[in-house]
């Protein structure tokens, strides 16, 4: 399965593209099948050809992560006999493995890919559909339609209840393919993006005390988000849902942390009576990342105050490198002020959910 850091590269979402794009991959030599139609994915014969399929469909949205990761794909592809041996090793082959794709005329032309969420907070029944692209010359023939319920199919076999997946906010046509197939739409979201050249702002004028997060204050941190990233509006973000796991971690999550260089910085507003935690910024820094990653908690009643509060001392500490937000996008005081230091929204998608009668 892939890990938080490479499933970013493969959160991706049905594509209309411009019909004027390159034609199928062609996959004669190498594919297991000459019949038209679906069909498993198989990683010795098609990883190649799902690369040049994943660079084509998403082209638009792909960030250097993404290219990267087709890049290895494409590498992976050409080992051939030794790729069942290192499949099992590698991250990206090991997120590409599962789902199904479509073939016509000897091309590659559709796929659909899906893995277990083996994210904190999941029951080990909630899986992740990604990927879901058709080449635009084989575009509204239902070939979409078909390879998501066979992906449907086998997470219920597999003993699935539910899957997640996110949509482009301004690709109406993929939104109606999933309603129709039984999602509900959950939340938008919306990913700001502050370059690293902008200058640094002065600091407020209003005097708010900003102090770093205790670790016994973690349930005063876990209501708070309770409270504003409730569960059934998909928790704190794409595969991060609510979960005490977030908030309190054990000494094996923390060691992982040293391994992997992950460090992470809670700065928190608490109330005057110093019982409850009112506002907190998560600031996040990984190798996999090329950003700061930054998680904001507000309650309502403190918006457009202690967001910008925290946001203001976040730019001007960390600001020397880019900082990245994924935040709901219907909190208008708050994206005014990320507007205001200088983030720029980058992709606009909404969360998706199935369930499983």
């Amino acid at each position: 399965m892939l890990d938080r850091g490479i499933r970013k590269r493969y959160a991706c979402v049905h594509k209309t593209m411009d019909n004027k794009a390159v034609a199928g991959i062609d996959i004669s030599q190498t594919s297991v099948s000459s019949v038209d139609g679906p069909r498993p994915v198989n990683l010795r014969t098609d990883l190649g050809s799902l690369a040049d399929l994943i660079e084509v469909a998403f082209a638009s949205t792909m960030d250097n992560s993404g290219r990267a990761a087709v890049r290895e794909m494409r590498a992976l592809s050409r080992v051939s006999a030794g790729l069942g041996m290192l499949a099992g090793l590698n991250d990206v082959a090991q997120g590409m493995r599962m789902g199904y794709v479509w073939i016509a005329d000897g091309k590659l032309v559709g796929n659909v890919t899906l893995y277990p969420a083996d994210g904190r907070g999941y029951d080990g029944k909630t899986w992740v559909i990604v990927n879901v692209a058709t080449h635009p010359d084989h575009q509204r023939r239902g070939i979409a339609h078909h390879l998501m319920r066979s992906s449907m199919e086998m997470i219920r076999e597999r003993g699935g209840t539910n899957a997640i997946l996110q949509v482009d906010a301004d690709n109406p046509a993929a939104r109606n393919l999933y309603l129709r197939l039984g999602f509900t739409e959950e939340r938008a979201w919306t990913t700001w993006r502050r370059p690293s050249l902008y200058n640094k702002p002065p600091p407020l004028d209003r005097q708010i005390y900003i102090t770093h997060r205790r670790p016994d204050e973690w349930k005063a941190e876990y209501n708070l988000a309770a409270y504003v990233r409730p569960a059934a509006l998909g928790g704190l973000g794409w595969l991060r849902t609510l979960h005490i796991g977030h908030f309190r971690r054990n000494l094996w999550q923390r060691m992982g942390d040293w391994v992997s260089f992950r460090s992470a910085e809670r700065l928190i507003i608490r109330s005057e009576d110093q019982t409850n935690i009112l506002a907190s910024l998560w600031v996040e820094n990984s190798l996999m990342s090329s950003a700061s990653q930054l998680t904001l908690l507000v309650h309502p009643d403190y918006e457009s105050i202690y967001d910008e509060a925290l946001l203001n001392t976040a730019v001007r500490r960390f600001g020397s490198a880019p900082l990245s937000i994924e935040h709901p996008s219907d909190r208008p005081a708050t994206n005014a002020i990320l507007r205001r230091y200088q983030f720029v929204p980058k992709r606009d998608v909404i969360h998706m959910r199935w369930d499983i009668d």
